[in-house]
């Protein structure tokens, strides 16, 4: 370790109070010396064991009296420049991992003994010898310095033991992470003689312990983020989606009801695979001639991106019906949107127009399962209107499907994910499951009571996606009326 030269006392401090202070610890560093200096001329005969100990305190004063003087001159320096960092440890095993060594410093006679273990950590010859404990922290990292000092002294002046972790940099200049464990060796007086530690190469297990850490700190962050996701995907559908609960009835034009309104009752069905909201949607909106648009969909994927494209679709589905155009057109439009987005995506969707005054169904598909319609006790799932899923082709054209609905009737428009993949018609890899449902749904007394029946259906078996199902009954005249909410008239909400 470098040492200060003992100043002269007619030395005049250069910049003040700060110059003064450093040139007072060089002068205590040069008197300490010169006592040592003396001890160390003592002959070896004669001298007794409290000298000794007295010779070890003063090399340990000028050690940190040059630690004084070096955070001195920094201090009225500036620090040095920056270092750069020492090269980090290498990601494969090395001989030393795990390896345990002694070695013992003799406080009184300055011997030091390491065994070849010690020799194998640190990387140094035996040739070369064993380090001192005044070489000994110019191995360690800046920060394991003062440590060690505090660790050495504490050992020599009040007997403690040492025990504590400390990084060296090697000749070769490779960090190592070693645990020294250490005992004092006492006289009968007492005093501290030597210090004898046990030195393990613990860099393979702290490695370890940084990885299992930086692992856990991405498991976390992932999970923290796919919270967010979670609650973000659930609200921005609970936004999107329509508000209301129960039946909802849509009326004539001329606000009669008896002959060719709308009960409706729609339900979301969450995936029981996965925790990610999805793109599944259900929509009823009035129109300003009076008609009743339905509508259900599903954009693939799930979490933020999927509700917040399902999003953008169900307002152009509305914007779109309210100004006016039909199914077939109102598909092809939405293709477009799709095919012509910055992020690709496909989806499938089912669009219907109902007129109360002539009783007409007019609907399109784009690569999604046909209405059901469930008559008297049966069930009849339309055919026709076939139709590209959206996003997958550039102008596709959609064609539309007319059905008629009497009183009575009660109409299911669907996602896929309701019972797993709901067949198309002509499909046999499969059964349509829905069909078996219809003397149910057929004496069910409202649209909310049929959307129970499908609930209890559905509800407990898996579910790989999200599912969406909307009913419309025409109510019966002749049948007792059941009670229902009014509908929100357009722009309402």
């Amino acid at each position: 370790m470098s040492s200060y030269s003992s100043a002269d006392s007619s030395a005049a401090p250069r910049n003040g109070a700060l110059d003064v202070l450093i040139s007072q610890a060089r002068r205590l560093r040069g008197s300490v010396a010169a006592v040592r200096q003396e001890a160390q001329d003592t002959d070896r005969g004669e001298e007794d064991a409290r000298q000794r100990w007295q010779r070890a305190l003063c090399d340990l004063a000028v050690l940190h009296l040059d630690d004084l003087g070096h955070r001195l001159d920094e201090l009225r320096d500036g620090p040095p420049p920056q270092a750069p960092p020492p090269p980090a440890e290498p990601a494969a095993e090395e001989e030393t991992a795990g390896r345990v060594g002694s070695a013992e410093w003799s406080f009184l006679t300055d011997e030091v003994e390491w065994s070849p273990e010690l020799y194998a950590i640190f990387d140094r010859s035996p040739e070369a010898g064993p380090l001192s404990l005044d070489e000994l922290p110019t191995w360690l990292l800046p920060d394991d310095q003062a440590w060690m000092m505090r660790a050495v002294t504490d050992c020599l002046v009040d007997g403690r033991p040492v025990d504590g972790e400390f990084s060296i940099v090697r000749d070769d200049g490779t960090v190592r992470t070693v645990h020294m464990r250490g005992e004092p060796v006492l006289e009968r007086d007492g005093t501290t003689a030597a210090l004898w530690a046990v030195v393990r190469d613990v860099s393979s297990e702290r490695r370890g312990e940084r990885v299992a850490r930086k692992s856990r700190d991405i498991v976390r962050q992932q999970r923290h983020r796919a919270h967010t996701e979670r609650r973000l995907a659930a609200e921005l559908q609970e936004a999107v989606l329509p508000p209301w609960r129960g039946t909802r009835r849509f009326s004539r034009p001329d606000g009669g009801w008896g002959g060719g309104g709308l009960e409706i009752a729609g339900h979301y069905l969450p995936a029981t695979a996965g925790t990610l909201a999805g793109g599944s949607w259900y929509d009823a909106l009035g129109l300003p001639d009076g008609a009743t648009l339905l509508t259900v969909g599903d954009l693939t994927g799930h979490g933020v991106e999927a509700t917040s494209g399902m999003a953008m679709l169900l307002g152009a589905v509305r914007g779109l019906a309210l100004a006016g155009t039909g199914p077939g057109a109102l598909m092809s439009h939405l293709n477009h949107l799709l095919d012509t987005a910055e992020q690709p995506a496909l989806g499938s969707a089912l669009c219907c127009r109902y007129d109360p005054g002539t009783a007409r169904l007019t609907w399109a598909r784009a690569g999604h399962p046909t209405p059901v319609r469930y008559r008297a006790g049966r069930a009849e799932r339309f055919g026709g209107a076939d139709g590209v899923l959206l996003g997958a082709t550039t102008g596709a054209e959609y064609a539309e499907g007319v059905a008629e609905l009497r009183p009575g009737d009660t109409l299911l428009l669907h996602t896929e994910g309701l019972a797993g993949r709901a067949p198309v018609p002509g499909d046999a890899a499969a059964p349509d499951p829905l069909p078996g449902l219809a003397p149910r749904i057929t004496t069910a007394r409202s649209a909310q009571e049929c959307v129970r029946t499908l609930v209890e259906e559905y509800v407990g078996g898996p579910r790989e996606d999200d599912a969406c199902f909307l009913v419309a009954r025409v109510p019966d005249a002749r049948a007792p009326a059941a009670r229902v909410a009014p509908a929100r008239e357009p722009g309402e909400g």
